[in-house]
């Protein structure tokens, strides 16, 4: 098993930034793919962002631009940074890992960005 958890949530006004941070314990040799999600009230959660192992990066198109994700292999650990936060970016951020093909979850953070 592998446990995560999420920080660095908050209330922020638009415009604004925020950096996540998700550690990973537990069994966690041979963690690959990183990264985070997103579910809004009344919507489908969504991927936010993705690293793999090599750092290689992927964004949904709602947030390009204004997330970076990063991630130090040393530490277990992927981190959001989110900058010119809108209120449309609020919502529970869930971060997940990929081991040997399974995708471990997060108990999520919330984001709430005010207008």
């Amino acid at each position: 098993q592998v446990q995560l958890v999420e920080s660095g949530g908050g209330l922020v006004q638009a415009g604004g930034s925020l950096r996540l941070s998700c550690a990973a314990s537990g069994n966690i040799a041979m963690i690959n793919t990183m990264g985070w999600a997103r579910e809004a009230p009344g919507k489908q959660r969504e991927l936010v962002a993705t690293i793999t192992r090599d750092e290689q990066t992927n964004y949904a198109d709602s947030v390009k631009g204004r997330v970076t994700i990063s991630r130090d292999n040393a530490k277990n650990t992927v981190y959001l940074q989110m900058d010119n936060l809108k209120p449309e970016d609020t919502a529970v951020y869930f971060c997940r890992v990929n081991r040997w093909g399974e995708w471990y979850w997060g108990q999520g953070t919330q984001v709430t960005v005010s207008s």
